[in-house]
This record gives C-alpha cells, sequence and structure tokens, in this order.
C-alpha cells in the first residue's frame, strides 16, 4: 500500500473516532508527536495515553474534516478542522496542519501546527499533558 493510501485510510480511522485504532495501526513503536512548541511525547503507548486523556476531555465532536492532504514520497500534511465541545462545555474551533513523515508504512514522528489561541482555557488542559517530555518506558 502506498503512503498516500496509508494517508487516506488514516484520515478515515481519525474521522470515524478511531484515533486509538490509528495510532496502533499507522504509529512506529517510537514514533513522537509534538505540539507546537511543546517537547514531543516519545512512543506509541505514551502517544496513545496521551491521546485517549485528550479524547475524554472532549464532551462532543461536532466536525472532523481532513480539508487538504498533500503526499509527497513518505512525507504527508493534513490540514484538519476540528470543532468540538469540552466537558466543561467550551466549544472549540480548531484548524491544525499535521506533519508526518512515514517510514516502512508507519508515521515515525507527527507534528501538529495550529493557532493556540483558538483553543481558549483549553489550551491549558493540552499543555499539562505536554509539560514534560512523555517517555513510553521502552524508549526511555
Amino acid at each position: 500500500m502506498s503512503t498516500r493510501e496509508q494517508v487516506q485510510e488514516l484520515v478515515g480511522y481519525v474521522q470515524a473516532g478511531r484515533i486509538p485504532e490509528a495510532i496502533e495501526r499507522f504509529y512506529a513503536d517510537g514514533a513522537t508527536m509534538q505540539e507546537n512548541r511543546q517537547p514531543p511525547t516519545v512512543g506509541k503507548a505514551a502517544n496513545l495515553a496521551r491521546e485517549r486523556a485528550f479524547g475524554d476531555s472532549v464532551e462532543r465532536w461536532h466536525e472532523v474534516t481532513a480539508r487538504s492532504i498533500a503526499v509527497d514520497g513518505d512525507q504527508a500534511l493534513i490540514e484538519w478542522g476540528f470543532e468540538y465541545t469540552t466537558r466543561e462545555g467550551q466549544r472549540i474551533r480548531m484548524e491544525e496542519i499535521a506533519q508526518q513523515p512515514w517510514r516502512d508504512g508507519k508515521i515515525v514522528r507527527e507534528r501538529f501546527f495550529y493557532d493556540s489561541a483558538t483553543l481558549g482555557s483549553h489550551v491549558e488542559e493540552i499543555a499539562e499533558l505536554q509539560e514534560e517530555p512523555v517517555l513510553d518506558p521502552a524508549h526511555a
């Protein structure tokens, strides 16, 4: 399967609300994820835990849209549009770019670029998930 086909499949997982399954399926064991300029989270298990914690902070998803996708060799960019309501009742509209190098059919690093001001007070909750570099014990 080509990187382009894998990226399309990943987008389908995310849009269907299957983010944990997407991480299990598409991320390398030592993959890193990084929010803007925060320290990266290292390892599939640590990223899975972080994404589950974020998912638990969301009461309801209103929109999950991949507006554009660019793939060049093993490099992918996805322009995401998200709208959701937090458990505290704050409605958030967020646009981000996910940059992903792929190797051997897996994402090895993912970096998210977005305007953190769009998150309002929810940005502090996300930052708390990223205070210190989060390491998967298997990769520490």
